[in-house]
């Protein structure tokens, strides 16, 4: 972290030392927001309170025009293991379904935020990535996990059927017939055949996924903003246009992009070999 970052709670003040915060979040670097899950002692298993936590501070760093980038990782052990079994206990026995579905919905605008915000997002993966937590992994752009990283989908274990986007992210990224498969099975994907089969960009030595994750956001960052929040939004486009229609976006946007400041920036600096200085606009 660098040493002018400060981490702030869920309402935006500063955390003090020593905080209990569920999720904290830092900028480093001036461009990059870290957000941690952080309950070590339960492995970042989740909680009401952690999710309207992070639903906020992601909703901080997509809208901070400063911020390039947005590192999710986990605090200890693990970066997040699923529910907190005490969140599990009468599941499906309290209010109605409609209720149900109203909370579990607005729970998940955290995999929502982390896929189609402008920022690039990345996780940054240690120990146990279960369940929620691998759907928001699978939610970000990228994902790089240390050697201890280990993945699984949980959900069949626990009786339940799969929350926050990971049937819909999953597939698009190891394919249709091994995601059922992780779903169906429940069976546990270390780092190195996560690697295999794409589920991670990389895989480091143990304890170093953020400093690895940092680093991609730090190359992230100096390239022209404007660039990459319309990449990113070709990206998404890919997922739901056909290939006519997503042409068609994508010479809209690049005559857009190539009126920018940034675009005439990118050219200058280019030719007279030197670092750009980009404005966002």
């Amino acid at each position: 972290m660098s040493a002018g970052s400060r981490p702030v709670n869920g309402n935006g003040s500063p955390a003090g030392e020593g905080t209990s915060e569920s999720v904290t979040y830092e900028v480093v670097d001036g461009t990059t927001a870290v957000v941690t899950l952080n309950r070590p002692d339960r492995l970042n298993a989740l909680t009401y309170e952690l999710m309207a936590r992070l639903e906020g501070l992601l909703e901080r760093a997509a809208t901070d025009d400063a911020v390039r980038a947005v590192v999710m990782t986990g605090a200890g052990r693990g970066f997040c293991a699923g529910a907190d079994r005490d969140m599990l206990v009468g599941l499906g026995r309290r209010g109605t379904v409609h209720a149900d579905v109203v909370r579990t919905q607005r729970n998940m605008r955290t995999a929502l935020l982390l896929h189609e915000m402008p920022k690039v997002t990345i996780a940054a993966v240690n120990g146990a990535c279960a369940g929620a937590g691998l759907s928001w992994a699978c939610a970000c752009d990228l994902r790089y996990a240390d050697v201890t990283a280990v993945f699984v989908t949980a959900y069949a274990a626990a009786g339940q059927s799969g929350d926050y986007g990971g049937t819909w992210t999953l597939p698009r990224i190891v394919g249709p017939g091994l995601a059922r498969e992780l779903y169906f099975t429940g069976v546990r994907v270390d780092a190195a055949r996560a690697l295999q089969i794409g589920l991670v960009e990389d895989v480091v030595p143990a304890g170093t996924a953020l400093a690895h994750a940092l680093g991609v956001a730090r190359q992230v960052a100096a390239a022209p903003p404007l660039a990459v929040e319309t990449m990113k939004a070709n990206f998404r486009d890919g997922e739901r246009l056909g290939f006519a229609d997503h042409l068609a976006a994508e010479a809209e946007r690049m005559a857009r992009n190539s009126r920018t400041d940034d675009a005439a920036e990118a050219e200058a600096a280019r030719r007279d070999r030197r670092p750009a200085v980009y404005r966002r606009r």
